[in-house]
């Protein structure tokens, strides 16, 4: 034997609203939870289908007092539905005058270019030119490197970075130097862990090598 098939939400929206229109009266949610299961609508769901209808403005929520009452009649689910065709019908017409603005759009951007032998030969001419170009793009590329405002950016880069890193350097020999002040008794386990982050006998400032002039005009 199949197993009965449960309500969609949509079969459980149509009948609490039946519940509604059939008596046209006001419910607190528990009395609507007792309802619903005649229905075919189980009381734990009741919530979330009235909710939903709520949302949809087909069903009134109020609170009175301290109850929280809900109703629907079929005259004010007949002006919502009204009121949503009327929605859909003006936004059907918007569509329809955008798509009759679009249309004339393409109408006129196809002016000028139906098919002809002078605009094969100018579509041609054009694609010639965007390849040579490319060429003369690929070109270039191979001298950037003795580009002369690039090589002076890269000179200032090499300038800048030599003097963060002596900075750091001169940073590092000033906590060293508080180190060796402020713990004296400290020396030994001091110097393996400089020596373990690479600060040895050979750690000093940098020099910035000579750096050759550029070959740019050569």
């Amino acid at each position: 034997m199949s197993k009965k098939r449960g309500l969609s939400l949509e079969e459980k929206r149509e009948k609490m609203l039946q519940i509604f229109y059939e008596s046209q009266d006001f419910f607190l949610l528990k009395e609507l939870e007792k309802s619903g299961p005649r229905k075919g609508v189980i009381s734990q769901s009741v919530k979330d289908v009235v909710q939903s209808l709520v949302d949809d403005d087909l069903v009134s929520k109020d609170k009175i007092g301290t109850s929280v009452y809900f109703w629907s009649l079929p005259s004010c689910a007949g002006n919502q539905l009204r009121n949503v065709y009327r929605k859909l019908e003006s936004d059907l017409q918007s569509s329809k005058k955008r798509l009759s603005e679009l249309a004339d759009q393409c109408d006129e951007l196809k002016k000028g270019r139906e098919e002809s032998d002078e605009r094969e030969e100018a579509l041609a001419e054009l694609k010639s030119i965007e390849q040579k170009y490319n060429v003369l793009k690929d070109e270039m590329g191979q001298y950037a490197d003795n580009d002369p405002a690039a090589f002076e950016k890269t000179k200032e880069a090499i300038e800048v970075a030599h003097g963060a890193a002596n900075r750091w350097t001169d940073n590092i020999f000033t906590v060293r130097q508080w180190c060796s002040n402020k713990f004296p008794e400290a020396k030994e386990q001091l110097e393996n862990m400089y020596r373990e982050v690479g600060i040895n006998d050979d750690f000093d400032y940098l020099e910035l090598s000579a750096v050759p002039p550029s070959s740019a005009g050569d």
